[in-house]
């Protein structure tokens, strides 16, 4: 079998990390040739001179002259956004792993997607986002769209033989996303008002950035999952369901016709979901510790509290509404996560900015990315503009 060539979009963040855990663990089966990564040059030009990709990427392009002190050979050399897309797109590759926090990766993923490369996907905000318009794009390129979330990666691995995203699931009557329930799942509900952006961000099972932590925290990430999974396997909100399963073994689930339960289980290492989409449609090895089913001993599950929770809610129907509903909730959902983070907001008032900018902003139909882009650019103003006009409120 011939080595997967594939780009890292997001290489200096968790799941780029551990693309490239993977890549040097089995250098025979995968070859990472393009990397990039946001304004982390130092540690870019690191991960470069390890693994000697053909191309690497820096967006910020104040750190280019950075980027470039600190290369020990000399690779094609990419910045700005536009360098973004171009190492999506014109690097020889078969796959593009697609791992940039927030919206950032729509327009190199298309790019990416229109250039005829199967697309990983680990970045929940490109097919909340605009996932009709991905979807659509995909499958006139006849390309494939795997996820890396290891939740629906889960529940890709669970569906019937030969399915691939997209397609009709035939015989599944019901998905099941399972969550940790994060830090605060059994914390007073009247204390998340007080909690800070690192007990926030301190998460009892996964490593991962600040902004992804958050949405582990007040369940948002769950929500975004369901609108998520909703495009990938073409089923609707009402067929999917979440469950709280703080042991993070058995990472999501799908139900059959006949009554039947398909679970996948493993330990809560993004190593295996990465190998499982670059591997496709074959398997090789994560370097991931098999479990011992006996040394868990028990496994629970409880339902998610969504009055504790309500991002849960609003989430589910923003996936009802369809249209540019679910951009303007992630966008209103990344401004009030940053605000959080940068002390502006307290923690139950992300939602609380959510919802209102759901109710004063209507959902319309997608028929161009640029639908989108408008939705997405309303959603952030209005939001910031309630943030700083009710300080006092949300503070």
């Amino acid at each position: 079998m011939k080595r997967k060539r594939v780009v890292v979009l997001g290489a200096t963040g968790s799941i780029g990390e551990s693309a490239a855990k993977v890549a040097r663990d089995i250098p025979e089966r995968v070859e990472i040739v393009g990397i990039a990564a946001n304004s982390k040059a130092r540690e870019l030009a690191a991960q470069a001179n390890e693994l000697r990709p053909a191309a690497v990427c820096i967006v910020d392009e104040t750190k280019l002259s950075e980027l470039r002190a600190n290369l020990k050979y000399e690779p094609e050399i990419f910045a700005g956004e536009t360098g973004l897309r171009e190492i999506a797109s014109t690097v020889a590759s078969d796959m593009v792993l697609v791992a940039i926090v927030g919206t950032g990766g729509l327009r190199p993923a298309l790019a990416a997607i229109e250039a005829g490369k199967d697309l990983a996907v680990a970045s929940k905000e490109i097919l909340v986002m605009a996932g009709e318009i991905v979807m659509r794009k995909a499958c006139e390129k006849g390309v494939q769209v795997l996820p890396v979330d290891s939740e629906h990666n889960a529940i890709f691995q669970c569906m019937p033989g030969g399915y691939l995203p997209g397609d009709v699931a035939r015989g599944v009557t019901r998905v099941i996303l399972t969550a940790s329930g994060g830090p605060f799942r059994c914390a007073d509900a009247g204390s998340l008002t007080n909690v800070t952006p690192d007990e926030a961000c301190a998460h009892p099972k996964w490593k991962m950035g600040r902004k992804i932590s958050v949405d582990s925290a007040t369940l948002m990430n769950k929500g975004l999952e369901i609108i998520e999974a909703t495009l990938l396997f073409g089923l609707p909100e009402t067929q999917v369901d979440v469950l709280v399963h703080p042991q993070s073994v058995v990472h999501s689930l799908v139900e059959y016709a006949d009554g039947s339960m398909l679970a996948q289980l493993g330990a809560p290492d993004m190593r295996t979901p990465i190998a499982q989409a670059l591997a496709w449609p074959a398997r090789f090895a994560s370097g991931v510790q098999s479990l011992n089913l006996a040394e868990i001993g028990q496994l629970a599950f409880e339902p998610p509290d969504h009055q504790r929770f309500p991002a849960l809610t609003l989430a589910r129907g923003a996936a009802r509404a369809g249209g540019t509903a679910p951009a303007l909730l992630n966008a209103a959902n990344e401004v009030a996560v940053q605000a959080f983070l940068d002390r502006r907001l307290n923690f139950t008032a992300i939602a609380a900015v959510i919802d209102r900018v759901l109710q004063r902003l209507d959902s319309s139909p997608v028929k161009a990315l640029g639908d989108v882009l408008d939705a997405d650019a309303a959603a952030r103003r209005l939001a910031e503009a309630l943030i700083e006009l009710e300080r006092g409120a949300f503070a």
